[in-house]
């Protein structure tokens, strides 16, 4: 072998050891200096010694696979849970009275539960008149009230009631018969409602 034969042969591995290198983005593959991979003349790329059947192969390399995008998952629908719903209202009258009022926040409530398990009317009356005339006015009370709420679409098997005349009193008032007093004794002239219910609601 002639030394420009020599001189060539040492030439070309100076070169080929410049351009063909391991890069760190590719570990186990040979790149040149723009990280280009080398190949064969078969299409393969080159391996370097760090290259294992461990080595991950890189895009456009045999055994490259693309990244599966994971598919985002669906928010966790939430939990709802079955509580009671017991409430207490009270339905309050005028003298000697059983013309019901105002019925809607009632109404409104019932309307806000999943089931409705039960209401209770207990009628109620003031102390002024006999307690015979008076337990059948508070019974009275209670039976308008009910009557109320089944024109208002309340099952009327739900309800059921009672009636403790002028027993149970809340307010206490002095003074003679007069406009005052029956004014002062307005919560005892009363219904008292009572629901017992659930509803669902979120956890």
């Amino acid at each position: 072998m002639n030394k420009l034969a020599i001189c060539t042969g040492i030439a070309l591995a100076f070169s080929l050891s410049s351009t063909v290198q391991a890069h760190p983005n590719h570990d186990g593959y040979l790149s040149n200096s723009t990280e280009t991979i080398w190949r064969t003349s078969t299409g393969d790329c080159w391996h370097n010694g760090n290259y294992s059947d461990d080595t991950p192969a890189i895009k456009g390399c045999p055994g490259y696979q693309e990244p599966v995008a994971e598919t985002p998952k669906k928010p966790a629908a939430p939990k709802m849970v079955v509580m009671d719903a017991d409430k207490k209202f009270s339905v309050y009258f005028d003298f000697d009275s059983t013309a019901v009022g105002d019925l809607s926040e009632i109404v409104s409530y019932l309307s806000s539960l999943d089931n409705l398990e039960g209401i209770r009317l207990i009628g109620n009356a003031d102390p002024l008149g006999g307690s015979q005339y008076n337990q059948d006015l508070s019974m009275r009370r209670a039976e308008a009230v009910a009557a109320e709420l089944r024109a208002a679409g309340v099952p009327g098997n739900k309800i059921s009631l009672g009636a403790l005349g002028d027993t149970a009193p809340v307010k206490l008032c002095e003074g003679e018969r007069s406009q005052a007093l029956i004014q002062c004794l307005r919560p005892d002239r009363r219904v008292d409602v009572q629901i017992m219910g659930n509803k669902k609601v979120q956890q």
